[in-house]
């Protein structure tokens, strides 16, 4: 790890004990998101000046999609107790794929855009560091529910 980003992870960490007891979970788990790719992808400042505006932008996008597109269909699925016509199982199915399409073209778009900043490497680094920190994410909600709720 090199000093700047050790640096800005202590600095964080300590910010986040006062800080994270006054925001939302969404906006804390999106600054340890930051410091966790930024620090795997070892971007520059430049980089990461570049590069936070283009990830964002596919973050809310996919979010979106994800969230409120997919999120919509789940719910009317939920409201119907899963007794729904051959034909509204079809509309349903037909949006969840355009839904797919949306988010696959979301990735392209974003990999294309990041090639004008920074290295294939990088975005190929950038799939892990997501993985990454997606796994260590759950691993802390985990114990900290075991903690809460013992073994349960």
């Amino acid at each position: 790890m090199k000093p700047r980003f050790t640096i800005l992870a202590v600095m964080l960490l300590l910010a986040s004990t006062s800080l994270f007891a006054q925001r939302p979970a969404k906006e804390k788990i999106k600054a340890l998101k930051v410091a966790f790719i930024t620090e795997r992808l070892d971007l520059s400042s430049k980089e990461a000046q570049q590069f936070w505006p283009i990830y964002n932008a596919f973050d809310e996008a996919s979010y979106k999609l994800k969230n409120e597109d997919l999120g919509k269909i789940k719910r009317q699925l939920r409201a119907s107790g899963g007794d729904i016509s051959d034909n509204e199982a079809e509309q349903l199915l037909q949006e969840m794929l355009d839904i797919e399409k949306n988010l696959h073209a979301e990735r392209i778009k974003l990999v294309t855009d990041l090639r004008k900043v920074i290295s294939a490497r990088k975005i190929i680094l950038l799939r892990k560091a997501e993985d990454d920190f997606n796994r260590e994410i759950i691993k802390k909600f985990r114990e900290q529910r075991k903690r809460r709720f013992g073994n349960n």
